[in-house]
C-alpha cells in the first residue's frame, strides 16, 4: 500500500458551558455538528470510532462509553471503536491515534469525538473527583489534584525566577476573552478589560477569577481521513497531520522533571520531537492553541514551545505577540479560559479552530496561516501532548 497522508477533514461541538443535557445529549449535538461540516456527507461513511473522555464513569455513571456513544450517533464502526483516557489531553491524543490508523491503512475515516458532563447537583462532587485524576496514593492525599493550588505554585515561582507580573499574567485573559467573544459555541462571550482582570476576586494567590477556566459541559467531535479521500469529500484546502508527540516524564509530584515548577523539561521534550516528527521549527508556527487552564500556563507554554526564551514569556504576551498580527497568535477561538474546559474535548477544540485557521474560514484569522500547532497538558502537569498541522504534507 502507498503512503497514506492523515488529514483532519470536519469538526464541530457543542454549545459548552453549564448544561442540562446529559453527556450523551453534548456528543450528539457535537456529532451533528462535525458531519454538518461537510455537506452531503455520510455518517455510514465512518470506519472507526474514538471517543476521549475521563469522568464519563464519575459524574454520569457510564463505563466503556466508546460504543455507547458510536450507537448514540447513528456509527457502525467496523475498525476500530475505543475509549481514549490521558484526561485534558484526550482529544489531542486521539487525534495522534487516529493519524496512526489510517496511515498504517487500519482505517479509512476515523471520528475522535470527546466530552465530559462535569456539572453535578452538588459541585463539591467535581472537586472530589478531580483528586482521581492522579496518583490516589500519593499527591491526592495532599490535596494536589486540585489545580488552582498548583498552578498558583507554578506562578509564584515563575514571579520568583524571572519576573513575571500580575499585570502581564491578566493580559493573557484579556487576549483569550476578546477572541472567545465572538465564539458563540464557548462557555463566555464577554469582552475583558484590563482593569476587569486585575480587580478580579482571588481565587489561590497570586491567581485570580479570570486567571482560571472554568468548569464546563461540552462535547467535540472531528473527522481524520487520507488525503485521496479528503478530496473526494471537499473541496476546501487539505489540512495535514504533520506529527506530534506525547510525553510523561514522571506522575508524582516529588519527581518533578524540571529545576523547578515553572521549568517544564517535559514541554521542552515533547515541543522537540513535534517538531522534528513535523519537519518544521518554532519560527514556522503561524498559529497555535495551547493550554490555557491558567494564564501561567500559557506564560510557560510560549518559552517551552521556542516561541520566545525561557523567563521572557510575560513580556512577550504583554507585547501582544498572541494577539492577531503579533509573532503567534494563540487561542484564537478564546481557548480553555473563554470556551471552558470539559476534559476530552478540549483537544479537539483546538484541533477545529487549527483546520479553520489553515483553511481560511476562522472567526479571528491569522492571514495566510499554513502551520498550525495545538498543545494540551494533562494530570497534575503530567503529560504534555502536540499536534502539527500544515497546508502540505511531511516529505
Amino acid at each position: 500500500m502507498a503512503q497514506r497522508n492523515a488529514c483532519l477533514i470536519a469538526g464541530g461541538m457543542s454549545k459548552w458551558g453549564v448544561r442540562s443535557a446529559s453527556l450523551v445529549d453534548v456528543s450528539q449535538e457535537a456529532a451533528k455538528a462535525c458531519l454538518d461540516d461537510i455537506p452531503g456527507f455520510s455518517h455510514k461513511d465512518i470506519d472507526g470510532f474514538l471517543y476521549a473522555t475521563s469522568f464519563a464513569g464519575r459524574c454520569s455513571f457510564q463505563t466503556n462509553p466508546a460504543p455507547v456513544m458510536a450507537e448514540r450517533m447513528g456509527l457502525r464502526p467496523t475498525s476500530i471503536c475505543a475509549r481514549v483516557d490521558v484526561l485534558c489531553a484526550g482529544g489531542s491524543a486521539g487525534i495522534l491515534l487516529a493519524k496512526g490508523l489510517i496511515e498504517s491503512g487500519m482505517a479509512d475515516i476515523v471520528m475522535v469525538a470527546g466530552g465530559e458532563k462535569l456539572y453535578t447537583p452538588q459541585k463539591w462532587e467535581v472537586f472530589y473527583s478531580e483528586l482521581a485524576s492522579i496518583d490516589h496514593d500519593w499527591d491526592a492525599p495532599n490535596g494536589l489534584g486540585l489545580p488552582p493550588p498548583f498552578f498558583a505554585l507554578v506562578a509564584t515561582e515563575h514571579m520568583k525566577q524571572y519576573g513575571t507580573t500580575k499585570e502581564q499574567l491578566a493580559k493573557v485573559s484579556v487576549v483569550n476573552y476578546n477572541f472567545g467573544a465572538d465564539n458563540p459555541k464557548a462557555q463566555f462571550q464577554k469582552k475583558l478589560t484590563m482593569e476587569e482582570a486585575l480587580e478580579a476576586p482571588s481565587v489561590v494567590t497570586p491567581l485570580t477569577l479570570y486567571d482560571c477556566c472554568p468548569i464546563t459541559d461540552g462535547a467535540a467531535a472531528v473527522i481524520v481521513t487520507y488525503e485521496e479521500k479528503a478530496k473526494e469529500l471537499s473541496d476546501r484546502p487539505l489540512v495535514y497531520i504533520r506529527g506530534g508527540s506525547q510525553v510523561s516524564l514522571h506522575s508524582v509530584s516529588a519527581n518533578w522533571p524540571g529545576e523547578h515548577l515553572a521549568d517544564w523539561a517535559h514541554l521542552k521534550v515533547a515541543a522537540q520531537k513535534a517538531y522534528e516528527k513535523a519537519k518544521v521549527g518554532p519560527d514556522d508556527i503561524d498559529v497555535a492553541e495551547t493550554h490555557d487552564c491558567f494564564t501561567i500556563s500559557e506564560v510557560v507554554e510560549v518559552e517551552e514551545l521556542g516561541f520566545c526564551k525561557k523567563g521572557e514569556g510575560g513580556p512577550f504576551v504583554e507585547a501582544g505577540n498572541t494577539d492577531i498580527g503579533g509573532k503567534v497568535p494563540i487561542n484564537t477561538d478564546g481557548g480553555l479560559l473563554s470556551c471552558g474546559h470539559p476534559f476530552g474535548a478540549t483537544g479537539l477544540r483546538q484541533g477545529i479552530e487549527m483546520m479553520k485557521q489553515l483553511q481560511g474560514r476562522a472567526t479571528h484569522q491569522v492571514e495566510g496561516a499554513a502551520t498550525a500547532l495545538q498543545h494540551n497538558l494533562s494530570g497534575l502537569n503530567v503529560e504534555h501532548t502536540i499536534v502539527i498541522y500544515g497546508r502540505e504534507p511531511v516529505k
